[in-house]
């Protein structure tokens, strides 16, 4: 039972530091070889990556580190995605050089269009506020400041092609209200709520892909849901559970201080163990 647990502590503190102490420790107390063993996982990894991404990455590298053969594996894939990129911008540029039907001609001419007036929308409304907060014009030392860190919001949403943050500042220095918007012409409403929808997928699609990070990096659940809320609970909950397994890891090194104490916790864990084997239903 000591040597089992010397090894899982000895092994996890080898793995992580590389250490040569540790891993003669481990090795007289579990008999193998802890770079035998490491070995063999690498080669199981090896094979499985072989598996599923179907190439030989080849044996030229060294078989004690994980870490390379990883780093050979996305290579790989690095390789296989710019080959399948290629293959599909081969393709696309046949399928362009192909006489186009009529409905492709109108439905890229409509869309052409559509940019167009976006972008020309986005420079109306980007004119208008550069017209009025003009740093140069302003007389006021402090108004000018306030007016230049506006600028710079505004200069920023226009090279963002973002119609939102534009609209928003608008709304902030009052050159939109109620009666502005019901005088809008309902073209220019329907143009403006395309454009707004199209951020806001986008905006979803950037939330979707961040919060995935997050849940890939914390241990979250994939299909659990995250706030600030969440989030700050599950994070008091390990912390309080790390605390425990100090204080656990804690009472057992004054146990191994004392021989009685520690030949008293083996019985314990014998009995435990004889009970866990009875209580087992085969």
């Amino acid at each position: 039972m000591i040597d089992d647990l010397i090894c899982e502590l000895a092994g996890g503190l080898a793995a992580e530091r590389d250490d040569e102490e540790l891993k003669n420790i481990y090795n007289k107390h579990s008999g193998s070889d802890f770079d035998a063993e490491k070995a063999a996982v690498t080669e199981g990894m090896k094979s499985m990556l072989e598996d599923v991404l179907g190439v030989d990455i080849g044996d030229d590298f060294d078989m004690s580190s994980p870490e390379e053969l990883l780093s050979r594996a996305q290579a790989h894939m690095h390789e296989q995605q710019t080959q399948h990129q290629a293959e599909w911008q081969a393709q696309e540029d046949r399928r362009a050089k192909r006489k186009k039907t009529a409905k492709q001609i109108a439905r890229e001419t409509q869309q052409l269009a559509e940019e167009q007036q976006t972008s020309q929308t986005i420079r109306e409304v980007y004119r208008k506020l550069a017209s009025s907060l003009h740093p140069d014009r302003e007389p006021d030392p402090q108004e000018r400041d306030r007016k230049t860190a506006l600028m710079q919001r505004v200069n920023q949403a226009y090279d963002q092609k973002n119609l939102l943050l534009l609209l928003v500042l608008q709304l902030e220095l009052e050159h939109i209200d109620q009666t502005t918007i019901n005088n809008m012409a309902a073209g220019r409403l329907k143009h403006y709520n395309k454009i707004l929808k199209e951020q806001l997928s986008e905006l979803e699609e950037e939330i979707f892909h961040i919060e995935d990070t997050f849940k890939a990096q914390f241990g979250v659940p994939l299909f659990a849901e995250i706030s600030p809320k969440t989030i700050m609970r599950n994070l008091a909950a390990d912390i309080v559970g790390l605390q425990l397994a100090i204080r656990e890891l804690q009472d057992d090194l004054l146990v191994f201080q004392d021989i009685k104490k520690l030949k008293a916790w083996l019985k314990a864990m014998r009995r435990q163990q004889k009970t866990d084997y009875l209580d087992c239903p085969f």
